[in-house]
């Protein structure tokens, strides 16, 4: 037997599930309730609402990824220099919370910051002052973190791992201190796992729409909860696949961004 022949689930799956739906999208964008071709889809993004939700969602984004790079990288430096048997344990408590429903996560962050939730108890049990985040952006970026934080600390911890320690103890023996090491040697060859996890922490960010609906309280409206309204309320799937696409061109930017910073896969999650 073929071994090629192994693959058609994969490439059956992929079809189904992947390829017919995004033509789907596709057509439906580029198409009016007739059937006729139009692009009023796509330019609907321009409109104050749409581009309002678009732009929140962007500014959020980018806050949120920008704090899990800044939270990551010196967790993933930790773990780097750690022994197999310590670092192995660490990251599979970082991993576990995956291992829980992407839904229940999120739901349990809610119960933790509502105003009569439990991290508000306990704060007014010690006299302090209540903790009102909760239907805020705020909210928001804490769920964003929480849940993406662990897609951007395994790539970069990936890449430095892949660091050769003797190109380090050579700058140190040339007289490089800790900060010329770690701006000239460190962070340049862990680059493509940087660049790795700000593709795998942004794309989901801009395009989610249940953190900010449960941790938002439907009072903020981000892009990706506008589309999800177009098709599950308003049953219009021609505007709903158009601003879908949009989404799509910024997801496709980020992939070239990240092929062009690492050619080679090196920011590839273990």
């Amino acid at each position: 037997m073929n071994k090629k022949m192994l693959s058609l689930p994969y490439l059956f799956w992929c079809a189904a599930f992947i390829i017919i739906p995004l033509c789907m999208v596709v057509y439906y964008g580029l198409t009016d309730k007739t059937g006729a071709f139009t692009l009023a889809n796509i330019a609907a993004i321009a409109t104050a609402e749409h581009s309002k939700a678009l732009w929140f969602s962007l500014v959020l984004s980018f806050v949120g990824t920008a704090i899990c790079l800044l939270l990551a990288y010196p967790l993933a430096m930790i773990l780097s220099g750690m022994k197999v048997s310590q670092h192995s344990f660490i990251v599979l408590i970082f991993i576990l919370p995956m291992w829980m429903n992407f839904l229940l996560r999120t739901m349990a962050w809610e119960t933790l910051l509502e105003k009569n939730g439990i991290i508000n108890t306990v704060l007014r049990f010690l006299h302090l002052p209540s903790l009102n985040i909760i239907n805020t952006p705020a909210a928001i970026i804490l769920g964003m973190v929480y849940n993406f934080l662990p897609f951007m600390v395994l790539p970069i911890y990936n890449a430095l791992t892949k660091i050769d320690p003797n190109v380090v103890n050579a700058a140190k023996d040339l007289g490089a201190g800790s900060v010329q090491t770690f701006c000239r040697i460190i962070f340049p060859l862990s680059l493509p796992g940087v660049i790795s996890g700000i593709t795998m922490v942004f794309v989901p960010a801009l395009t989610t729409f249940v953190i900010s609906t449960l941790l938002g309280g439907s009072k903020i409206l981000l892009i990706g909860n506008v589309i999800e309204q177009e098709f599950t309320q308003t049953g219009n799937w021609h505007l709903g696949s158009g601003l879908s696409i949009v989404l799509m061109i910024f997801i496709l930017i980020n992939m070239v961004l990240s092929a062009i910073f690492d050619k080679e896969g090196e920011g590839a999650t273990l």
